[in-house]
C-alpha cells in the first residue's frame, strides 16, 4: 500500500545528472501531451544512523537538503524552459529523505507515469542501466519511462512513429494500450512489431516463411490489434513481422522512432521473469525514450478521433 495519499500525474526523478536533465525535458513534454501535472522529485538517502559523530550526521543532512533544493531548482528551470509560455499545467517539486528506489516505487502507486534517466551521478549508477531506473522498471506500480542523456538523431523527430513490441501476452496488451494512446496524443503513426522466433531465421531451415508470416499476421497482428484499431481510428498503424530475435529487431527499428513501448515480460518461458529478457535488452540498448508497461490503469485515452484508419503490412 502506498504511504502517500497524494495523487500525481507525471513524476520525474531528478539528481542533476545529464540523463536526469534529459528526463525532465521529456517528462515536461509528456505532461503537456497528457494534460497532467508534473512533479519533480529528488530523493536523498539519509546518512547511516550508526555513525558515532552525531554532529557530522546533522551537517550531512543539512548539506543534502541544500544540494537537493539546488538540484530541484535547476530541474524546475529546465522544465519551465521546456514548457511553452502558453502551457498551463501544475508543476511542483518534492524533496524526500529516504531510500531512493523504495520511495520512488511507493510514489509510483499514486502516479500515472514515472520518468527517470538511464543512470545517475553516483559511481554505482554509471552502468549501462542505473540502479534507480533498473529498480523502477522491475517494481514500479505504473508505467516507467527511461530516458537517455543522448537522444538518437532521427529526421523529423516530431513526426517519427511510436514503436511497440507485441507477442500476444497480457503484458503485450498493456504495452499496446500505452502505445496507441501515445501515438494518438502525438498525432503520429504506430509501428507494431512482432518477431516470429527467439533465434536466427537460419535456425529453422525447413520453415516456409510465407506460410508462417500469413498465419502469424492473422493470429497476432490482425487479432491482437483489432480492438485497438476500433478504439483509435485516428492512428495509422504499420505492422512489421520479422524473422529475428525480438530484442534485436526492436533495437534496430528503434533508430527510426521517437518512442518505444514494451511490456515488462512476454509469453515465452525465458521471458517470464519480473522484467523479461526482451524488455531488459531494449531498455539497456535503445537510445530513444522507452516506456515499460507496468500498468494500464487510468492511462488509456477515452477520446476517439474521427480520422480514417489505414493499416499497412510491411
Amino acid at each position: 500500500m502506498s504511504l502517500t495519499a497524494k495523487h500525481y500525474g507525471v513524476i520525474v526523478g531528478v539528481d542533476g545528472s545529464p540523463a536526469s536533465d534529459a528526463a525532465v525535458c521529456w517528462a515536461a513534454h509528456e505532461a503537456v501531451i497528457r494534460d497532467m501535472s508534473l512533479t519533480l522529485v529528488h530523493v536523498a538517502n539519509p546518512a547511516a544512523s550508526t555513525w558515532a559523530q552525531a554532529p557530522l550526521l546533522d551537517d550531512l543532512a543539512e548539506w543534502q537538503k541544500a544540494e537537493g533544493r539546488s538540484i530541484l531548482a535547476n530541474g524546475l528551470k529546465i522544465a519551465r524552459d521546456t514548457l511553452d509560455d502558453t502551457v498551463q499545467i501544475p508543476v511542483d517539486t518534492e524533496f524526500l529523505s529516504a531510500a531512493t528506489v523504495p520511495t520512488l516505487v511507493d510514489l509510483s502507486s499514486a502516479a500515472k507515469l514515472i520518468v527517470v534517466g538511464t543512470n545517475g551521478r553516483g559511481a554505482l549508477a554509471r552502468g549501462l542501466l542505473g540502479s534507480v531506473s533498473s529498480g523502477l522498471v522491475r517494481h514500479a506500480h505504473c508505467p516507467v519511462a527511461v530516458i537517455h542523456a543522448d537522444a538518437p538523431l532521427i529526421p523529423h523527430p516530431a513526426q517519427a512513429p511510436v514503436l511497440v513490441g507485441i507477442d500476444g501476452s497480457p503484458s503485450s496488451e498493456q504495452a499496446m494500450a500505452i502505445a496507441f494512446d501515445e501515438a494518438s496524443r502525438r498525432h503520429v503513426d504506430l509501428m507494431a512489431l512482432h518477431a516470429w522466433c527467439d533465434g536466427e531465421a537460419s535456425d529453422f531451415p525447413s520453415v516456409e516463411w510465407p506460410e508462417v508470416k500469413a498465419e502469424e499476421k492473422k493470429r497476432l497482428m490482425t487479432g491482437a490489434l483489432a480492438g485497438w484499431l476500433e478504439r483509435y481510428p485516428d492512428v495509422t498503424v504499420q505492422t512489421r513481422l520479422v524473422r529475428n530475435r525480438p530484442a534485436r529487431a526492436l533495437v534496430e527499428t528503434s533508430e527510426l522512432v521517437q518512442l518505444v513501448v514494451v511490456g515488462s515480460h512476454g509469453r515465452n518461458a525465458l521471458t517470464r521473469t519480473l522484467l523479461g529478457s526482451v524488455s531488459n535488452a531494449v531498455v539497456q540498448s535503445v537510445r530513444a525514450p522507452v516506456i515499460v508497461a507496468r500498468s494500464v490503469e487510468g492511462l488509456v485515452s477515452t477520446t476517439v478521433a474521427a480520422s480514417a484508419l489505414t493499416t499497412s503490412i510491411l
